[in-house]
């Protein structure tokens, strides 16, 4: 009987019953909650078919030589896959949106928060049929206090301050305009737009490559998501959530409050340019340890040859190969290259 099934009236494709027997796999939805795993199997189906259709399989598959070969070439393939879904313009927002949910809900998860991130996917809110505010923050669990997180991986969103808007030309989507559509939209106490690096506004860029504060309007927060790092998002959020808990109760004197979340701001961006620079260092550390790793593999190697010419008085035609391949010390130099990265 045949595993997979096409039911052409219902355009579906049936799968019987079947197991996969593989260690990468097994471990994959091992570590996944058993709620969680029939979600991913779908998404991982997904993603695979869309690999298919981009013939990237057969040259991935030509390049792998060993076993840390294939280890390397298969990252390489998951990250150039991750790269081309994300910009193609019909499902990038989709991911986007979901991939940030996810986060900010494992991150409340991790630090036993007790707010929950909701996709509002084609659900109008308070406007006439307006969708502005793609994802809801419920603090504390309450329905009432809320905060609205607008994505937007688009390099034609610009910043849009009031003091350089003209009302008469035709209207076109800010960071300004979003953030306060999306408080209006969602009814949230403070709302946030997230960018991508790869994919914003040099008007962006020139006011935050971080986060940033506009006061009385709300955060922006750049994320790169091809690297997997949504700390910004996170340093945008708790600092809403602040305002947000504590605006129920206190009337704020705006202007302080912008002094005080503007320093705060500055202080975590130093910290974050002292960490990039330690980053930076322990790159180039390890850089140089290959270097000193790759030089004494090879006075090893040519040792070993020169000790053999000395006593025999010549190297056979296979010697002779061996020397000029240096296929051990590659294979060596794999291992130990493995080990400095794990450092």
């Amino acid at each position: 009987m045949a595993t997979i099934k096409l039911n052409q009236k219902l355009k579906r494709v049936e799968i019987q019953k079947f197991e996969v027997d593989n260690s990468i796999v097994f471990n994959y939805f091992d570590n996944l909650p058993a709620s969680d795993r029939d979600e991913k199997f779908i998404r991982a189906l997904y993603i695979g078919v869309l690999a298919l259709m981009e013939d990237r399989i057969s040259s991935f598959l030509s390049k792998t030589t060993n076993e840390l070969g294939t280890e390397l070439e298969s990252l390489k393939m998951i990250f150039e896959m991750k790269k081309e879904l994300f910009y193609k313009s019909t499902i990038k927002g989709t991911l986007a949106e979901d991939e940030i949910a996810e986060e900010l809900n494992e991150y409340f998860k991790s630090k036993r928060i007790p707010d929950t991130a909701m996709l509002t996917g084609n659900n109008a809110g308070e406007l006439a049929r307006n969708k502005t505010g793609d994802i809801i923050c419920r603090l504390n669990n309450d329905p009432d206090l809320k905060i609205a997180i607008e994505c937007k991986f688009d390099k034609s969103v610009k910043l849009g301050p009031i003091d350089g808007k003209d009302i008469f030309i035709r209207k076109s989507d800010t960071a300004w305009s979003q953030l306060i559509e999306s408080n209006a939209n969602r009814n949230s106490k403070v709302s946030i737009i997230v960018f991508d690096i790869s994919l914003v506004d040099n008007s962006i860029l020139k006011f935050t490559e971080n986060v940033g504060f506009i006061p009385e309007i709300g955060f922006v927060a750049v994320i790169d998501s091809q690297k997997g790092d949504y700390s910004n998002l996170i340093i945008a959020y708790m600092l809403a959530r602040d305002i947000a808990i504590n605006a129920k109760e206190l009337d704020f004197d705006k202007d302080i409050l912008s002094i005080l979340v503007t320093r705060i701001l500055k202080d975590i961006n130093e910290i974050r340019t002292v960490k990039n620079l330690v980053e930076r260092n322990i790159d180039n550390n390890k850089e140089i340890l290959k270097q000193i790793e790759k030089s004494i593999l090879l006075m090893e190697f040519n040792q070993k040859y020169l000790a053999q010419f000395l006593e025999s008085g010549t190297l056979t035609k296979k010697d002779l190969l061996d020397f000029y391949m240096g296929e051990d010390v590659k294979d060596q130099f794999k291992l130990i290259e493995k080990d400095i990265q794990e450092l």
